[in-house]
């Protein structure tokens, strides 16, 4: 029996369309504890939930790959996102002014 792990290096959510690099040192029933490389000061090993691992990697090297192919695949999608969002923004404001409208000629009926 061995205490290494097979594939220790995680990609953690960081933010929508990006994930950070991880190295697991241990786990522990639904956890894993480590440190993230990349960041310019490497404090003492944080823990998380399993969950929180997005995918598994035999070595940094495969880890960073996988992240730029994603960031690359997240990219295609921004006109469509942007798109939905411009038609989300035009729907809300048509709603809004339909309330304004419809609290208006309420009032303007109260009047007479």
């Amino acid at each position: 029996m061995t205490d290494q792990i097979e594939r220790p290096w995680a990609l953690m959510r960081h933010h929508a369309g990006w994930a950070d690099v991880f190295h697991v040192e241990k786990e522990a029933g639904d956890s894993v504890t480590g440190f993230y490389p990349d960041r310019e000061t490497v404090g003492p090993p944080v823990s998380y939930s399993v969950r929180a691992v997005l995918a598994r990697f035999p070595t940094m090297e495969a880890a960073r790959a996988a992240r730029e192919g994603a960031v690359a695949e997240w990219r295609k999608h921004d006109a469509g996102v942007q798109e939905a969002e411009e038609k989300l923004r035009a729907a809300e404001k048509a709603r809004e002014d339909a309330w304004l409208g419809c609290l208006r000629e309420a009032a303007d009926r109260s009047v007479g």
